[in-house]
């Protein structure tokens, strides 16, 4: 009795004591996350604004608010009608608008019910996860605050974290900052970001950060200005999708681009400007070559302008769906299906094939604006109008590559589309020559066109077929 009694005041004291060790540690699991829309500017937000980041913010230390600002940051409107869609808001898509968790009467929208009820939601409950589209939640302490969606900034109690671009961030807080220094030779990790909303000791963490201090720190709220005594900006280690950037290699973008290359329909367009020309002007070998270059570079910079276009796309749906995690699994089921396409088509050919050609209906219309070319100079500007008609037969192979390479910053991708369009006009550039030296006539590259086709098909099949199980099955 007397041992049974002297260990459980021991097991007392080690629990009390443990709360005075890890203080911390317990409590700063206990988040209340708030996901809040605003614009500067809007009247509505100028009411609840000050509300939420000057006066809850600094009487509730466990609240944090991910704040998204749409007039400014263009970008958010699109996350906040997903935002709107995914919760099923039709009525009351607007702003202001905060959601704690994903349950629907957590969801404040406009300054009225925020005012009455914000800080009543907040006093209901001691934990908040932070919603996310999909109507899915999670822990505050347990997201990756690289891959969260949008330009957003996570005020609490002192400090702001603000996300600047992908990858660069600006944190700002108040207090003295004597004798900080900086670490110059670390790379920043993501982890950091969470540790600086959470910790009690900012000098400590900062003083971890590869990058730059700057004072006074102005953040606009609809109506006024919140200012931060300290900031620092940094860079976080690329925060990419790592399964699709270790997958992207060579070969994958080349095995694309050779079958891309070998389409029919390029092909046949090509062969319809030089016929055209060379009907106007039989003898002239040196129209038919400009003629020829004229129109091949006018596709080169068409579809590099639509590889820029196509990698901005999956960039912008990765900033705002968690499809990130699953866009390459999802490129290789796609390049399988126009794989088997491909392969259909030599199997059993038909001609204006479903992802493989030019449908039938565009061909009379495509032949009419081609007739008419007379001039190299012609030729390139119907090189630049053609290129949309061609789009249903060589796009595939581009959209997995533009996929692909999503995952890099835009500048990066530039040689990689230069690569992938200098193997995509090269056939064109080979045929042009052939002609203008007299290797071969135009007839007979539509005829060998034609009685070949099937194996184009099956060529172009093949390669993006083997991305493709290479991209599912690794």
């Amino acid at each position: 009795m007397f041992l049974k009694s002297i260990f459980s005041k021991v097991l007392v004291w080690l629990v009390l004591f443990s709360f005075l060790i890890f203080p911390f540690k317990i409590l700063a699991k206990d988040f209340i996350c708030g996901v809040y829309f605003t614009g500067i500017g809007c009247p509505h937000c100028a009411k609840t604004d000050p509300v939420i980041f000057e006066k809850l913010i600094k009487n509730y230390p466990n609240l944090i608010i991910i704040e998204y600002e749409i007039y400014h940051q263009k970008k958010n409107i699109l996350l906040l009608q997903k935002y709107c869609f995914d919760y099923d808001l039709k009525i009351s898509c607007g702003i202001p608008l905060i959601f704690f968790g994903s349950q629907k009467e957590n969801i404040l929208s406009g300054d009225i019910p925020i005012l009455r009820n914000i800080e009543n939601k907040i006093k209901e409950k001691s934990k908040i996860k932070c919603a996310l589209p999909d109507q899915k939640e999670k822990e505050f302490e347990k997201l990756d605050l690289t891959l969260l969606p949008g330009q957003f900034k996570i005020w609490r109690k002192d400090r702001i974290l603000i996300r600047e671009s992908k990858n660069k961030f600006i944190f700002g807080w108040n207090g003295k900052i004597s004798n900080l220094t900086l670490s110059q030779e670390k790379e920043n990790s993501k982890e950091l970001l969470l540790e600086l909303i959470e910790t009690d000791n900012i000098s400590e963490v900062v003083s971890k950060i590869n990058g730059t201090l700057r004072k006074n720190l102005e953040v606009l709220l609809s109506g006024r200005k919140v200012f931060f005594e300290n900031a620092i900006e940094f860079e976080i280690k690329k925060a990419e999708n790592v399964a699709i950037k270790k997958e992207l290699s060579l070969p994958k973008i080349l095995s694309l681009a050779i079958a891309d290359s070998v389409n029919p329909c390029a092909l046949a367009v090509l062969t319809l400007i030089l016929l055209a020309i060379l009907t106007f002007n039989p003898e002239n070998k040196k129209k038919v070559l400009l003629a020829g270059f004229s129109f091949v570079l006018a596709v080169f910079l068409m579809y590099f302008v639509y590889g820029i276009l196509i990698i901005k796309f999956f960039q912008l749906i990765q900033a705002l769906t968690p499809i990130k995690i699953y866009l390459y699994k999802i490129l290789g089921i796609g390049a399988i299906i126009l794989g088997i396409l491909n392969l259909k088509d030599f199997i059993r050919y038909k001609p204006g094939g479903f992802l493989t050609e030019m449908p039938l209906f565009l061909r009379p219309k495509v032949k009419k604006i081609i007739s008419g070319v007379t001039s190299e100079k012609g030729a390139f500007f119907v090189g630049l109008f053609v290129t949309l008609f061609l789009l249903p037969c060589t796009i595939g192979p581009y959209v997995i590559a533009g996929g692909i390479l999503s995952s890099l910053e835009i500048l990066k991708t530039l040689p990689w589309l230069f690569l992938y369009n200098l193997i995509f006009v090269f056939p064109m550039v080979a045929i042009t020559l052939f002609v203008y030296f007299g290797l071969t006539k135009i007839k007979n590259v539509a005829e060998w066109k034609d009685k070949n086709i099937k194996y184009l098909h099956l060529i172009a099949g093949l390669a993006i077929l083997a991305v493709g199980i290479a991209m599912v099955f690794g």
